[in-house]
C-alpha cells in the first residue's frame, strides 16, 4: 500500500504517460504514488472558467487554467506573461513557445485527442534518407504497444485500410470513425481534386458508443480547451480509477530534486508543497513522466557529486534534441460558407505529404483543416472594425461562415543544438526556469519554401478562397519531443528502448522526451505506446528483484 512518502513505484506527472503506467503497475500488484505539480480541479470548474471568458480569450486554450504561483506555465494570451516562465532564444524562439498546463491530468485536459502513429519510414530516416537518426527499435516492435494504447484510452478510427494511417495494424480500432462535418468534407473533396487524400484521424474520443465509462462525442467543439462531457480521453477521468485501485495522488507537489545513492540508483524524489515546505518520497522504481520540458529540467536540477552534469546525463544529451512540428497557418476568406465547427476541433489530415524520397533534402508536412467554430474569430474581427448594430451582426455572420484556417505541420529532425538548459531566472519556489534555444533548421525551411507553402496555396485556391494569408513565422504545435532521447548507444542517448535511463537502473523516462524522431503527426499515441513498453519493463524488473 502506497503512503504519502513511500511506494513501490513513484511517478512524477499525472498526464497520459503517468496514468497508463500507474494503472498497469497497480494491476501488477505494485503500490503507486503519483506527484503532480499543479492543482487537481473538477471538470465543471474548467468548463465554467471557459464559459466566463471574454471572446478574445476563448481563442487561447490555457486561459481557463490559471497557473498557480508554485506551478507556473506559459500564458499564451499575454506576450509578457508567456515570457515569464519559458525562457526562449534562437532563430526560431517563437516556434518553441509550447502550450501546456501544470494541472492534474496534464496536457490531456486540453489536447485535441488526435492519435496518429509513426510510419515505419518515420523511424528510419538515417538508413532511408541519410538524415537524422534511426530508432533502435522498428515499427513492428512498437506496433503491439500502439494497439494496446488505442484500446487503453479508447480510440476511434476507420476500418477501411485505405483510410488508415499507416495501414499496418494488428487489430481494428476499438470504435469506428466520427463523421466529417460539412467544412471537413469540403476540404476532403478539394484535396481529392488535387490528387491528395484527406484521411480521418484516429481520435481518443468515443464515436457512436460509450467506452470505458465515457459517453459518445456530441460535437461540442470545445475539445480544446476541455471536453465538457468527457467523451475525449483525459487523465482527469483516469485518476479516480487509479485511486480506486489503491494508487495515491499528491497534487501541488512540485518535484525539484532526484536523489541518487549507492551504485547510482535513484533513492528518492524531493518536492515542495504549495507552502514551500520540502518533502522526500522513497520507492523502488522511479518514473519521470512530466513532459519533454519538465523532465529534462528536473534531471538537470538534480546534479550531484556522482552526476555533475545532472541525473541521467553522463552522455550530455539531457535537454538536447528538443523537437516539435514547426507550424505555419493559412487564413482563408471564401466566397461561399465553409461551415466549420460541426464535430471535434480536429478530425482529419493529409498525411501522404509527410512521406517521400524528398526527405533526403527537406522534411515532410501534414495539412489539416481546422474545424474549430469560427464564431469567436468572426466576432473579435468584426468588433475591431468598429461596426455596430445590424452591420456588426452581418459581418460576424459572414466572417464566421466564410473564413477558414489550414495548418501545415512540418517534420523536424533532432539537433543537439536545440537545447534546454537552466535559466538563471527562478520561479516563486526558487527553482530555475527552463531556457530553450531553438532553430527549426534548413531542413524545415526548405520544406516550407519549396513544398508546403506552394501546396497550401493550391489547396486554398481549390477551396475557392478569395484571399489567402500564409504566416511567415513558424509557431509551436505543442508536440513536445526530445530532451531525453532514446538509443542503444549510452554515449549518444539518455534512455534505452524501454525508456530506462542508461545511468540508473531504476529510473524510467518514458514519453515524448524519449522519441528519436517525431514525423509530422501528433505525438501523443507514440508517447502512450512508449509508456506501455516501459510499464512492461518495470513489471519484469520488479518481479526479478
Amino acid at each position: 500500500m502506497a503512503t504519502e512518502t513511500n511506494a513501490d513505484v513513484v511517478i512524477v506527472g499525472t498526464g497520459i504517460v503517468g496514468c497508463l503506467i500507474a494503472q498497469q503497475m497497480l494491476d501488477s500488484g505494485l503500490s503507486v504514488l503519483m506527484l503532480e505539480a499543479g492543482p487537481r480541479v473538477d471538470r465543471w470548474r474548467i468548463v465554467e472558467n471557459f464559459r466566463n471568458l471574454p471572446p478574445g480569450l476563448r481563442l487561447h486554450f490555457d486561459a481557463p487554467y490559471p497557473p498557480k504561483p508554485w506551478a507556473p506555465h506559459m500564458e499564451s494570451y499575454s506576450d509578457a506573461a508567456a515570457a515569464e516562465y519559458l525562457q526562449l532564444e534562437g532563430p526560431n524562439a517563437r516556434a518553441y513557445r509550447q502550450g501546456y498546463v501544470r494541472y492534474a491530468g496534464g496536457a490531456t485536459r486540453h489536447w485535441a485527442g488526435i492519435c496518429w502513429r509513426l510510419t515505419p519510414e518515420d523511424m528510419r530516416l538515417k538508413s532511408l534518407y541519410g538524415v537524422a537518426r534511426d530508432w533502435d527499435l522498428d515499427y513492428s516492435a512498437l506496433e503491439p504497444y500502439y494497439t494496446r494504447a488505442e484500446y487503453a484510452i479508447g480510440v476511434c478510427g476507420p476500418s477501411d485500410p485505405a483510410l488508415q494511417w499507416p495501414p499496418i495494424r494488428s487489430k481494428r480500432y476499438p470504435m469506428g470513425p466520427l463523421p466529417f462535418g460539412p467544412g471537413e468534407q469540403r476540404f476532403t473533396d478539394a484535396a481529392a481534386r488535387l490528387g491528395l487524400k484527406n484521411v480521418p484521424a484516429a481520435q481518443a474520443r468515443n464515436s457512436r458508443i460509450a467506452y470505458d465509462g465515457r459517453p459518445p462525442c456530441c460535437g461540442n467543439n470545445n475539445c480544446i480547451p476541455v471536453c465538457p462531457i468527457a467523451a475525449k480521453y483525459d487523465a482527469a477521468t483516469a485518476l479516480p480509477k487509479i485511486e480506486a485501485k489503491g494508487g495515491r495522488i499528491l497534487a501541488n507537489a512540485v518535484a525539484y530534486r532526484v536523489e541518487t545513492g549507492q551504485k547510482n540508483a535513484i533513492e528518492a524524489v524531493h518536492y515542495f508543497d504549495s507552502d514551500k515546505h520540502s518533502h522526500r518520497v522513497i520507492g523502488k522504481i522511479f518514473v519521470l513522466a512530466c513532459n519533454g520540458i519538465e523532465t529534462p529540467k528536473l534531471l538537470l536540477l538534480s546534479k550531484d557529486e556522482r552526476n555533475p552534469k545532472g541525473v541521467a546525463n553522463s552522455s550530455d544529451q539531457v535537454g538536447r534534441n528538443m523537437m516539435d512540428q514547426p507550424k505555419l497557418v493559412a487564413e482563408l476568406i471564401l466566397a461561399e460558407p465553409m461551415w466549420t465547427g460541426v464535430g471535434p476541433v480536429q478530425g482529419s489530415s493529409i498525411m501522404q505529404t509527410s512521406q517521400g524520397e524528398f526527405r533526403s533534402k527537406h522534411g515532410g508536412a501534414l495539412f489539416r483543416f481546422n474545424n474549430l467554430a469560427r464564431g469567436a474569430f468572426g466576432g473579435v474581427a468584426a468588433v475591431r472594425q468598429g461596426l455596430v448594430g445590424k452591420a456588426l451582426d452581418a459581418e460576424i455572420r459572414r466572417l464566421s461562415a466564410c473564413t477558414a484556417e489550414l495548418t501545415i505541420e512540418h517534420e523536424l529532425i533532432p539537433d543537439p543544438n536545440n537545447r534546454l538548459t537552466l535559466s538563471n531566472k527562478k520561479d516563486w519556489l526558487g527553482i530555475n526556469k527552463p531556457n530553450i534555444y531553438y532553430d527549426v533548421g534548413d531542413y524545415v525551411r526548405r520544406s516550407a519554401k519549396e513544398y508546403s507553402v506552394p501546396l497550401v496555396r493550391k489547396l486554398a485556391a481549390e477551396l475557392g478562397a478569395t484571399d489567402v494569408q500564409v504566416s511567415t513565422e513558424f509557431t509551436n504545435s505543442d508536440h513536445i519531443m526530445g530532451g531525453t532521447i532514446m538509443g542503444a548507444d549510452s554515449a549518444a542517448s539518455v534512455v534505452d528502448i524501454d525508456c530506462r535511463a542508461h545511468d540508473h537502473h531504476n529510473l524510467f523516462l518514458p514519453g515524448g522526451g524519449a522519441m528519436t524522431t517525431g514525423g509530422c503527426g501528433n505525438s501523443t499515441l507514440t508517447m502512450a505506446a512508449l509508456a506501455l513498453k516501459a510499464a512492461d519493463a518495470i513489471a519484469t524488473q520488479m518481479k526479478s528483484s
